[in-house]
Order: structure tokens, then sequence, then C-alpha cells
């Protein structure tokens, strides 16, 4: 298998993408979108215990990580741009899950 070389469109997508500081606060998020702590550790793939830890003061505060602020931000995107996104562009990001799910 040989991988198609890149355009220069293609490379200048990289190039802004790669400069891209896309992110959000797990606070800002909630000041936004009414989702629980369950919700917001499925979104981000953190357990619920590791979300209420965001959350916390004193010693019990967690910084999110730069992968946790962006799950956010790709979230809030979503949740805002939902009915403008075609559905065959949705489920090539998030494809349909299979059988009972």
């Amino acid at each position: 298998m040989n991988p198609r070389p890149l355009t220069e469109r293609e490379q200048t997508l990289i190039e802004s993408y790669s400069h891209c500081q896309l992110a959000m606060t797990p606070q800002r998020f909630r000041s936004k979108w009414a989702l629980t702590y369950p919700q917001m550790a499925c979104v981000c793939d953190r357990s619920v215990p590791t979300v209420s830890f965001w959350f916390a003061r004193g010693r019990l505060y967690r910084r999110p990580t730069k992968a946790d602020l962006r799950h956010l931000a790709i979230m809030d995107f979503l949740l805002d741009h939902n009915e403008a996104i075609p559905p065959e562009l949705k489920d090539l990001l998030c494809p349909p899950r299979q059988g009972g799910g």
C-alpha cells in the first residue's frame, strides 16, 4: 500500500491544525451545557471521580489534560453546530454503533 502524497492545500491544513489551540475548560463547558459528571466523563473517556476532581477545590482539585480540554471543545462545537452538520459528515466523524447500541 502506497500512501497518497499530500497536496499543498492538505499541507496547509495540517500546518493550521498543528497550531490550533482548541480547548474548553470543564467549568466553562458546564456553564453552557447541562451535562452531568457521568456524561462529561463519557465525552472525555474518563471516570466520574476524575471529572469530579476537575470541579473540586483545594487539595482535591485535579487539572484536566489537554486532551480533556480538546474533547470538551469538540463536543461544544458539535452541540453548537449539530443541525448544520450533514448526517454523512457526522457518520464519518462518529460512525453509528453496530448492533444493539
